[in-house]
């Protein structure tokens, strides 16, 4: 048996996934960014203990490496890595946007020919991380960082119906109030989503390097600074 474990800590929802092969054999969700890092090794621990599996039956672990929370991305990516190389097998790493769109291509049906997937990340305020792909998953826009106003994606909702999905997607709907704008907010990351990428990648043995890989931020991680100085002499005594 090919067992491959799927890991998904990009966005909101922590999930995991088995699949034999590119069939998704189950997966378990749980809501809460903050909260992942307590979260995935439970949630991974009880997938394999529901299905009666040791680590060791497993030939690869396929990790969501990005777009997405930069938090979230290093803790996915990190327990990965730990166990690739505490088994020695092989680590995949999947683009986060490019599985949404394979996922949700299989969600949604009797689309027009024409129609294009936009999977989006929320990146706070009106900023997102998408991408864009014709029916086929072949991509016309790659993934890039954009702040959504009322002209964007106006050249492509002109001539093709867009399908609008993920965190992203709910805030964007009040702004792009075209007809041929569909929006799926609540379809967005599923460790689910990784098993057809990951197996193809499986099949070519095309792996990452667990020494060396890292997650795809697309931005640089920047820290907030608190509004207020707690230490400063104006707010002490």
């Amino acid at each position: 048996m090919t067992y491959l474990l799927h890991i998904e800590t990009s966005d909101r929802t922590c999930s995991v996934a088995l699949s034999e092969k590119d069939t998704v054999v189950d997966m378990l969700c749980e809501e809460g960014e903050k909260n992942h890092a307590a979260k995935l090794t439970v949630l991974i621990d009880s997938l394999l203990k529901n299905h009666h599996l040791q680590p060791e039956e497993l030939s690869a672990v396929a990790v969501s490496k990005g777009p997405g929370s930069y938090t979230g991305l290093r803790i996915g990516v990190s327990a990965a890595k730990g166990i690739c190389y505490a088994l020695d097998i092989p680590l995949i790493g999947v683009n986060t946007l490019y599985a949404m769109a394979w996922g949700m291509s299989r969600e949604v049906k009797d689309i027009p020919p024409d129609t294009l997937f936009c999977p989006m990340i929320d990146a706070r305020r009106m900023e997102v991380y998408h991408a864009v792909f014709n029916k086929a998953l072949e991509e016309i826009i790659p993934p890039r960082a954009l702040v959504i106003d009322s002209d964007s994606f106006s050249g492509l909702l002109q001539h093709h119906p867009v399908v609008f999905f993920g965190s992203g997607a709910d805030k964007c709907k009040k702004i792009l109030p075209h007809p041929n704008a569909l929006f799926y907010p609540q379809a967005g990351c599923l460790a689910s989503f990784l098993a057809g990428p990951a197996y193809r990648l499986f099949t070519e043995q095309k792996f990452e390097s667990v020494a060396y890989f890292e997650p795809f931020y697309l931005k640089d991680f920047v820290a907030t600074k608190p509004s207020r100085n707690l230490l400063s002499p104006e707010n002490g005594e």
